[in-house]
């Protein structure tokens, strides 16, 4: 066990189930990622056949039906936690992103879907065989889910879709395309989830370059008159909405245990150059300035994860509400903010040459700020949620 993941053996939410776990992850992120990481980053996307291996080790099916291919005996929601943070180790929140896109992609389908959607899209994705992105993001709006304009209209046995998404992580690679869709009205009321098959006639994708996670690939997708069967509808029509919010939690949860990880490692990089870089005849962490930086750094990381791990329990145990996810993301990305500004204060001019972790990860906080809802939102809907009131 390592400084940057002993932290488990201090808490009552993780036993060796999870450290054993977390044992099998580092392995194979040492034999299979992390010396690829750079080239990847360079490349712009992850490598296809890194889906399958990683679904041979067992993690891309973690916490899904056995029936589909998946692998939930004996597993909780604190195991996909490990598993985000022993990902998180190579410092590149594009990993993943796109190696765990499945993530948002297909519980909309396995909540809502029909059983034969079901069984015809999972066990390939599981495999790692396929890949499946989300489609929620419009041009014209982000984190106003309920005003897209992207439409599906009925044409006997298909629906034909017009419009485009937005900032759609894997979007390049994704074989299927969860996609919201209007299909009735003004308003939630009128959305659905469609399953797109990205090989379809009139989809068209562009790529997208980015400030961070550039091995995850991001596009801008249009479809024009792309019809799509109507048995990949998910779940009813104008019915999509809630299948949309209910994948909100658990997406911004991951998101704050990421910011977690991310923060750890940066502070493990900053900690290292402090103890080894000699200023003024001593070690850098010699001085009482550096000592505060890396101890406050350490406060605000100890403080997000002891809500991440208590949002977590609450999930399991039936007592959560979203007021609580939305206000951890906005606490845990500013935490990854302040933790990663003053790591790169720690290194210094190091901290702007490509090559440490720090440089990347300080890159990839807007990201974390902004994806999955921004901070203002997030915050609104807390405090409507909490104390009432009307937009």
């Amino acid at each position: 066990m390592t400084a940057f993941d002993d932290w488990r053996a201090r808490s009552p939410y993780y036993d060796e189930t999870h450290e054993a776990l977390a044992q099998s992850v580092r392995r194979f992120v040492s034999r299979e990622i992390a010396p690829y990481i750079d080239r990847w980053e360079a490349e712009g996307e992850l490598p296809r056949e890194l889906h399958k291996k990683a679904a041979d080790a067992g993690i891309l099916g973690l916490r899904y039906p056995e029936q589909y291919g998946g692998h939930s005996d004996g597993f909780d929601n604190f195991h996909s936690l490990v598993l985000a943070e022993e990902l998180a180790a190579v410092g590149a929140g594009g990993l993943g992103a796109s190696l765990m896109t499945h993530g948002i992609g297909l519980p909309p389908i396995l909540a809502l879907g029909s059983e034969e959607l079901k069984q015809r899209v999972a066990p390939p994705v599981l495999s790692g065989d396929k890949i499946i992105a989300l489609g929620i993001t419009e041009a014209g709006g982000g984190s106003d889910v309920a005003n897209l304009k992207t439409t599906a209209v009925r044409d006997g046995d298909h629906y034909i879709v017009n419009g485009g998404k937005m900032f759609i992580t894997s979007g390049m690679r994704a074989d299927w395309l969860t996609c919201a869709v209007r299909t009735g009205g003004p308003g939630a009321g009128g959305i659905s989830l469609l399953l797109i098959e990205m090989d379809s006639p009139g989809v068209e994708r562009a790529r997208l370059d980015k400030m961070g996670w550039r091995c995850s690939d991001t596009a801008a997708i249009h479809f024009s008159d792309v019809r799509v069967a109507a048995t990949n509808l998910i779940g009813p029509e104008n019915g999509g909405f809630i299948g949309i919010m209910r994948n909100f939690n658990s997406e911004r949860l991951g998101m704050a245990m990421g910011c977690c990880a991310y923060a750890r490692v940066a502070m493990a990089e900053a900690a290292d150059w402090a103890q080894n870089r000699e200023t003024f005849g001593k070690p850098l962490v010699g001085h009482q300035s550096i000592r505060i930086k890396l101890a406050d750094m350490e406060r605000q990381i100890e403080a997000t994860q002891a809500w991440v791990d208590l949002c977590a329990w609450q999930v399991k145990t039936g007592k959560d509400r979203p007021a609580d996810f939305a206000m951890l993301k906005v606490q845990a990305t500013r935490m990854l903010e302040a933790v990663a500004r003053e790591a790169a204060q720690v290194l210094g001019g190091a901290s702007y040459i490509t090559g440490s972790k720090v440089e990347r990860i300080y890159r990839e906080v807007r990201v974390n700020a902004i994806g999955g809802g921004s901070e203002e939102i997030m915050l609104d809907l807390a405090g409507r949620q909490l104390f009432g009131g009307k937009r």
